[in-house]
């Protein structure tokens, strides 16, 4: 018997020592990043290697694409502070504190000072864990620019001098000097100077949402300097109350009881309903944009020929008047206000324009003016997350002191993931959801097959969706191991399985729901993280996904509506 250990068993341990460690931080309510427990994370993340981190085991080399997806997830002036609060939605939304949302990661962050940040945690676990792992990463980036900045007496050197005038406005950056900028840059980041500008431009792209490369990497190398040099150590905390309350499904509750309301107050709640679980726009679009922008568009103009023109950045314009139409004609708009960060729209079918739908949706009208669904979108959820809010709007409706069952006719997930065979933008067609780390998995039969998409020349896999613990924490090895072993895994989510737990108890344990309840789950590639140069922080899909999510959302349309 072979008693080796494989890499990816080695990997599997590297995770469960990381998740262990991150839960023991949590629970003792602060950390900090230099001491033992935030040693702990680091080497199990080290060991483990994730692709998204890139070169972060190379200390010679600054890793650059990680450092742009992680800049892209966490507060603007992140690497600036030393003190980093975890709070659950604890009344900073009606203080005079500046709201922080970073690009990429909806989530409520305060600048308290110079050296405080506060982050809302309101997503649970999963989002925890998630942004501990990036600012672990952060602070491993931020060692090695302290070590090519400083000699081993903690003096500056020239590069860092340099780098210190041009962040304290000594010097301004112009066509001039800026090659020279990139110079003493590529020296401190252990990169290629083409390498170096082509970050500094990835930044510059989005100068609102991040304070830029020079200052991003000023800011890391000097927290990190002096936390070695003056002691000035960095902080990681986590409320009392946010500890109270992860698990405990407040904000899911919150959430679900307002669709609920909303519901009964129009009368809804009695009708056939079919939840949805995707981003909200291409549902929108693709039940309202034909009828409403029928002057701009040919009637013979496909829904991808649309929505690639509504998707553009300049037209605002047609997104206000899509918005306006959807509320005229039966549409409702549900902000969040319970914390959720889960927006969610409600389609009464029967004030549909179905005469102006496109081409590609079909359609029984007959059907549909007998029976009247009621078609719920809500966004995306993350992580855990998935599981506290359906299985809250799956439990019964109370009325007059009475429960009543909600008349869930089918359930649909559209969701991004990473494939592991194919490329961006492909589909992905699962019919289990295996969480990883765990003996947990979830068969299904899934109303949605490789035939629903035999018009399109996407390639198309179906077999088992590995459920991740963490987009951040994908590793090579495992992945691997997923897809050649009898598991024969096509991609990895990190929400399908949650999604699922909270189906078959409604159905099968809680009764709360039909175990004839129509499931329908696909997913398009955002990356593969097997390809190097393919992974997600290799940059945006941008409008590569926009042909898989219509094609997608038109197919679980019809299957609705026909």
């Amino acid at each position: 018997m072979n008693t080796d250990l494989t890499k990816a068993h080695e990997s599997r341990m590297a995770i469960e020592r990381l998740y262990i460690e991150m839960r023991h931080v949590f629970l003792s309510g602060a950390y900090r990043p230099s001491g033992f427990s935030g040693r702990g994370i680091k080497e199990a993340l080290l060991t483990l290697s994730p692709e998204i981190y890139g070169s972060m085991n190379d200390m010679e080399k600054v890793e650059l694409d990680g450092l742009v997806y992680v800049a892209d997830r966490l507060p603007k002036g992140i690497e600036e502070c030393r003190f980093i609060k975890f709070t659950s939605n604890e009344g900073y939304n009606s203080s005079n504190f500046e709201l922080i949302v970073p690009p990429k990661r909806v989530r409520n962050c305060y600048r308290i000072d110079k050296e405080q940040m506060v982050m809302e945690v309101t997503r649970g676990r999963s989002e925890i864990y998630d942004v501990l792992t990036h600012l672990t990463f952060l602070f491993n980036e931020a060692e090695k620019i302290r070590r090519r900045g400083f000699d081993v007496q903690g003096n500056p050197l020239r590069e860092w001098e340099k780098l210190e005038e041009i962040v304290n406005g000594k010097v301004e950056i112009n066509e001039q000097n800026r090659d020279k900028a990139f110079t003493y840059m590529s020296t401190l980041l252990g990169r290629t100077f083409d390498e170096t500008k082509e970050a500094y431009y990835r930044f510059a792209e989005n100068p609102k949402d991040n304070n830029g490369l020079f200052n991003i990497v000023y800011g890391l190398g000097k927290l990190s300097h002096e936390e070695n040099t003056q002691q000035k150590m960095r902080e990681i905390t986590f409320t009392p109350t946010l500890r109270e309350r992860v698990g405990r499904h407040i904000y899911g509750e919150l959430w679900a009881e307002n669709i609920k309301k909303a519901l009964i107050e129009q009368n809804l709640h009695q009708r056939p309903l079919h939840i949805i679980s995707a981003n909200t726009h291409s549902f929108l679009n693709s039940l309202m944009a034909k009828a409403t922008l029928s002057e701009e568009f040919s009637q013979n103009a496909t829904l991808l020929e649309m929505a690639m023109e509504i998707r553009k950045p300049t037209s605002i314009l047609h997104n206000k008047k899509i918005f306006q139409f959807a509320k005229e004609n039966g549409t409702t708009f549900l902000t969040d206000s319970a914390g959720t960060n889960l927006a969610v729209q409600i389609f009464d079918t029967e004030k549909l324009p179905l005469e102006k739908l496109p081409k590609e949706i079909k359609y029984n009208a007959e059907k549909i003016k007998q029976e009247k669904p009621v078609i719920i979108v809500m966004d995306y959820a993350f992580g855990e997350q998935a599981y506290e809010t359906i299985d809250e709007l799956l439990k019964p409706l109370k009325i007059n002191e009475k429960e009543v069952l909600m008349p869930v006719k089918s359930i649909s997930v559209m969701g991004k993931a990473g494939i592991l065979e194919g490329d961006k933008g492909d589909l992905m067609i699962p019919n289990a959801h295996v969480f990883e780390g765990t003996a947990d998995n979830y068969p299904f039969k899934n109303d949605l097959s490789k035939e629903d998409f035999k018009d399109s020349d996407l390639e198309v896999f179906e077999g088992t969706m590995i459920t991740v613990l963490g987009t951040s924490l994908q590793n090579k090895d495992i992945l691997e191991y997923f897809q050649h072993s009898s598991w024969k895994a096509i991609g990895l989510e990190m929400e399908g399985a949650y999604y699922q737990k909270a189906i078959q108890a409604a159905a099968k344990i809680r009764k709360n729901l039909s175990e004839k309840v129509i499931v329908r789950y696909a997913y398009y590639a955002s990356d593969n993280p097997l390809l190097t140069g393919s992974t997600l922080a290799s940059g945006s899909l941008g409008l590569i996904g926009v042909k898989p999510t219509y094609l997608i959302s038109s197919v679980i349309l019809s299957k609705i509506l026909s």
